[in-house]
């Protein structure tokens, strides 16, 4: 089930995490990761959902699966990168692609960061938490 915010991010006094994934039980997964400390989250199975709700919501941080039905991940980058209302956004890439090579490509797409499926969860909390201090440091 795809969540959609009633309100605007304004209007929340936490951050926006923005979670895609297709699998149902690994977006539960990242979405009760989120919520669990404190963040607000949205969700999308697909690239086209993922795209609007970037432009719609412009979250505080993405967390993208790369392997999508539709446009995969790293097309998901691309299109984030070209628009002016997304191309800060911080994304991490949550994917099974684990090889050396993999991780080259997706961060050379312009992911911020990168974590392999099965993940820790104290490792993305940790991401989750570097990249959105981070950004509210430059913001």
């Amino acid at each position: 089930m795809e969540a959609l915010l009633a309100t605007s991010k304004q209007a929340i006094n936490q951050p926006l995490i923005l979670a895609v994934d297709d699998d149902e039980d690994s977006l539960f997964l990242l979405t009760e990761v989120v919520r669990g400390n404190n963040f607000a989250c949205i969700t999308a199975k697909n690239s086209k959902n993922a795209l609007s709700l970037a432009q719609r919501y412009q979250p505080d941080l993405i967390l993208l699966d790369i392997l999508l039905p539709d446009l995969n991940g790293i097309e998901v980058v691309h299109h984030l990168r070209r628009s002016p209302q997304t191309q800060l956004i911080p994304i991490v890439a949550v994917t099974a692609l684990a090889k050396e090579e993999d991780y080259h490509q997706i961060m050379g797409a312009g992911c911020d960061g990168y974590i392999t499926k099965p993940y820790m969860l104290d490792d993305l909390e940790d991401v989750m938490f570097s990249h959105l201090c981070h950004t509210a440091a430059t913001a």
